[in-house]
């Protein structure tokens, strides 16, 4: 396994742990230059950890007050328990714990990938504003939310079986390279050390190995649509998406049932050559539409009052 780099090793000295149970939980919470009742939760996909999240972090951090993300339950530097049963409700539980434990009552979510379905959880729990949680704003990035229009890789099929699961322990750099390298988009291909990176973070803990047992949340998109469709539908939340067209696992096609069936919601097609990870791949371009869509949420400035005094 190759040494994770040293933006790596800094990002995880700059983190802590919590527990969940007897599992620890690596997370990141950092006060940002933005008003202190501005939180972003940052909420990554699979199969890499909210380091996803370093090219924009700093972004971030000038416009809110406080930026936090997490390392899910069996990704990342958090623990990785083996032969454990992994679950959406879990991941969202962990998330109102950690949320909970902060104190934060009130919070932007920006998620990717796994990240929407667990935000999608979040939203159909808390309805947008639970008594001691309220969410002020939902933007997902590239992620499986219609299933139905969600094209999983090969090696995600594959693996998803428990019975393939073998397979996993061959899962080297050069075949995890390959896949990873295919969702993103031809020219904002990463570099060898961000690919380290990303090796290094699946590998932590033995983390190829708990890899099937991850992607059972394939399932559950498909058995919890109608639910998870229905809080988006449902939500009084502002919901915006910012997409990259160039993804394989969420095609072009995802747009239009996305304006199809969430007609209120916003959506930002970026640049054709971005792919499924566009906050890795163009972070200004991410910064600057959900900045956008904030504005038009929660401004920074309130409309002066006119009239004569």
């Amino acid at each position: 396994v190759p040494p994770p780099s040293f933006e790596l090793r800094e990002w995880k000295q700059t983190g802590k742990f919590f527990s969940h149970g007897d599992f620890k939980i690596f997370y990141k919470d950092v006060n940002g230059t933005g008003r202190p009742e501005d939180v972003v939760l940052c909420v990554h996909g699979f199969p890499t950890a909210s380091y996803d999240f370093a090219k924009v972090w700093e972004g971030l951090n000038g416009r809110f007050g406080r930026v936090i993300a997490s390392d899910m339950l069996g990704l990342g530097f958090s623990d990785k328990p083996y032969g454990h049963s992994y679950t959406i409700a879990e991941q969202a539980s962990i998330t109102e714990k950690l949320l909970k434990m902060l104190a934060v009552e009130e919070v932007h979510i920006l998620s990717h990938d796994l990240g929407d379905t667990v935000a999608l959880e979040l939203l159909r729990r808390l309805g947008g504003c639970a008594p001691y949680l309220r969410i002020k704003s939902l933007c997902l990035m590239n992620g499986g939310v219609f299933p139905e229009t969600n094209f999983p890789t090969l090696s995600q099929r594959i693996m998803q079986h428990q019975w393939l699961s073998p397979l996993t322990r061959l899962s080297n750099y050069y075949t995890f390279k390959n896949s990873i390298g295919n969702v993103f988009g031809p020219n904002t291909q990463p570099s060898p050390v961000d690919f380290a990176d990303f090796f290094a973070l699946l590998r932590w803990n033995d983390g190829h190995l708990v890899t099937p047992g991850l992607l059972q949340f394939m399932a559950e998109r498909h058995m919890n649509r109608e639910v998870w469709v229905g809080a988006l539908q449902k939500s009084t939340v502002p919901v915006h998406m910012i997409y990259g067209p160039a993804d394989p696992v969420n095609p072009p096609v995802f747009v239009d049932r996305y304006r199809e069936l969430l007609p209120q919601a916003t959506i930002t097609v970026l640049d054709e050559h971005i792919g499924h990870y566009p906050h890795w791949e163009d972070p200004m371009a991410v910064l600057m539409a959900y900045f956008g869509f904030l504005e038009k949420v929660s401004p920074l400035t309130q409309p002066q009052a006119t009239g004569e005094t």
